[in-house]
């Protein structure tokens, strides 16, 4: 499953609950405000998804986030958001 997030790492519920939800094929995929999630700084947040995590680079452009991400964070472009949503059969969004 494709889990996308656009809750910055300050709604720790939001957090809490996906970690609880996030399975062992799961991939995250930060968006919009989660993209502060993405900085070295924030790693503590994204803990719970294993390295399985991706950033939509638009979102961190748009941010002034570019240069600041940290390297176990993967940054996909619209079409590297296409492949994952080709590569996992759902999709679950929270907002």
């Amino acid at each position: 499953m494709l889990h996308l997030l656009n809750r910055s790492p300050r709604s720790t519920a939001t957090y809490q609950d996906l970690s609880e939800a996030f399975g062992s094929d799961d991939h995250l995929l930060l968006i919009e405000d989660a993209c502060y999630a993405a900085q070295p700084s924030a790693g503590a947040a994204l803990e719970p998804f294993g390295g399985r995590v991706s950033v939509l680079q638009e979102d961190l452009v748009a941010r002034g986030l570019a240069d600041r991400v940290d390297p176990s964070v993967e940054v996909v472009d619209m079409n590297g958001f296409l492949a994952l949503t080709e590569t996992h059969e759902r999709c679950v969004s929270w907002f």
